[in-house]
């Protein structure tokens, strides 16, 4: 593993891990349209969803592996309990990957072994490497989790990691799962697997945090210093409880502090090298695409892709930047693709001149989304002076979500005002192709919509989100509606984009409800950390 000892891989699990995120459902389209984006963000290994889970997940794997998991392209990687028939299963939907990883996993932890497996530690190492010479007997590339990790007893996980890389395993990841340890302990575990594990040099080392104290990025950094190589991250550290590590963050950490890590890689410490594959100049429209299609907002102050990460409200702040960047700013916003937002497009613009602009935007389209995006782009040219890229990344994010349409909005209309009762009409396009039309009285325009809809779907639901923030300055500006709706203790998201932020409310509602009706029709997924491994 000596040729991968001098740069990090980024292991991108936004697909899995970041998909069991509440109301963050993807379905197959959506995640290959985000799995297509991280190709170009140039991650190493994307964990494209763990087969076993359901019917769709072993789908999106497949098409991923087909689709995105070239020679050229990442390696694809799908994950599985320790268990043979989740194995199988990964392996077959790997099967078109030129380059297929199987993760697999089993905990080790006390709490772990007593409560969800109740198994002894001396069947778990009887386990392991059954389980990873089976996963081996399918593809090269095998990866091996003890998952609980971080609350292991060291000596244990030593014995189940020699024996995981004996039967095989290429890498060992070392999972924090609750997002317990400080990174000065995480450092030392990852130190002592170095020195104690026999056999680790004939595997790479990577890591896997939560963030439930607000340390996974800070214990990944740490991890590295002691000899991790792999990151296992998510775009803007979504996933369960408080997320994942944020893979904007570490990859800018190491970017703007390579000189500082580069004498722990074994590089000269004046090296301007980067120490991953990552273009960053692709961040900020992949955190963006992520968050539209997950319903997941980002917090304005989020380290690298927030609002605000790049905005200086202090006079003396303000006046040292204008003066010299790098005065309060250690990093440029151009580097991780934010530019300044240059008028590029209007309403004479062409097809030709929308498919170039979409091109050098990195978007890649078939021909019946061009067309669809192209319309939706003559709508707000119209009533827009000018379009901007990211008018036109909101554009084309809101059209290539693939939410099943059972339901289409054809009509919204609203009358509300400081003495009037607020009103609206909808008319609604049935799953059984009928038009339904109802009112509905609310609290506000917005409220009278979401009722109306509710009058003709009639599926019980709560609200219990809703966002709206302009895409760009100016008052025509675009509105993003973000919302997130609760039914039976599931989470559903929809969004959308309009220069009319009623029919953008209208339109994401429409897609939570969608979305909502399509899980209504399939069977319950299975979830890794749910069920016993053996």
């Amino acid at each position: 593993m000596s040729n991968e000892q001098d740069r990090i891989l980024i292991f991108d699990t936004t697909l899995r891990d970041g998909e069991q995120s509440p109301g963050a459902t993807l379905n197959v389209e959506e995640k290959l349209t985000i799995a297509r984006s991280l190709a170009r963000l140039g991650v190493d290994i994307i964990e494209a969803g763990f087969p076993r889970a359901s019917n769709g997940d072993f789908e999106a794997v497949q098409k991923i592996a087909d689709t995105v998991g070239t020679e050229a392209g990442p390696t694809i990687c799908g994950l599985a309990r320790a268990r043979k028939d989740d194995i199988a299963r990964a392996a077959e939907a790997l099967k078109p990957a030129a380059k297929p990883r199987i993760h697999t996993f089993i905990a080790t932890s006390d709490i772990h072994l007593q409560y969800k497996l109740k198994k002894t530690r001396q069947e778990v190492l009887e386990i392991v490497p059954e389980m990873v010479a089976y996963a081996k007997s399918f593809v090269d590339d095998v990866e091996f989790s003890p998952e609980d990790a971080a609350r292991s007893d060291p000596e244990f996980m030593y014995q189940v990691l020699e024996k995981a890389i004996a039967a095989g395993a290429t890498t060992v990841n070392i999972p924090d799962t609750v997002g317990y340890t400080t990174p000065g302990e995480f450092g030392a575990l990852i130190r002592g697997i170095k020195e104690n594990v026999p056999n680790i040099d004939r595997a790479i080392i990577s890591v896997h945090g939560h963030n439930d104290l607000g340390l996974a990025v800070a214990n990944f950094l740490e991890a590295v210093k002691n000899g991790a190589r792999q990151l296992e991250c998510t775009i803007n550290g979504i996933g369960e409880r408080a997320g994942n590590a944020a893979l904007e963050e570490l990859v800018m950490a190491l970017y703007v502090r390579r000189q500082y890590f580069n004498p722990f890689l074994g590089r000269p410490a004046e090296s301007t090298a980067s120490l991953t594959n990552i273009d960053t100049t692709q961040i900020a429209k992949t955190s963006r695409l992520v968050s539209n299609l997950t319903g997941m907002s980002i917090q304005p102050n989020k380290a690298i892709v927030g609002a605000n990460a790049f905005a200086h409200e202090s006079g003396i702040h303000q006046d040292g930047v204008l003066k010299h960047k790098l005065t309060y700013e250690i990093m440029d916003a151009e580097s991780i693709g934010l530019s300044q937002n240059l008028i590029v497009l209007g309403k004479h613009s062409g097809r030709h001149a929308f498919r170039d602009r979409l091109e050098t935007l990195g978007f890649d389209l078939s021909e019946t989304e061009l067309n669809k995006a192209f319309l939706r782009f003559k709508d707000v040219a119209d009533k827009k002076k000018s379009i901007s890229d990211l008018d036109i990344e909101a554009i084309v994010n809101d059209e290539i979500q693939k939410v099943p349409e059972l339901y289409r909005l054809e009509f919204v209309q609203v009358s509300c005002g400081d003495r009037a009762k607020p009103t609206a009409t909808i008319t609604l396009l049935t799953p059984d192709g009928q038009e339904l039309s109802d009112a509905a009285i609310g609290t506000g325009p917005v409220d009278a919509v979401y009722k109306a809809i509710n009058r003709v779907v009639n599926i019980p639901n709560e609200l219990i989100e809703y966002s709206v923030k302009s895409v760009t300055e100016g008052i025509d500006a675009m509105g993003e509606v973000t919302i997130r709706l609760r039914h039976e203790g599931r989470t559903y998201s929809g969004h959308a984009a309009n220069t009319d932020i009623i029919v953008a409310s209208a339109r994401a509602y429409i897609t939570a409800l969608n979305r909502l009706c399509a899980s209504m029709q399939q069977k319950d997924r299975i979830y890794p950390q749910s069920a016993i491994a053996g």
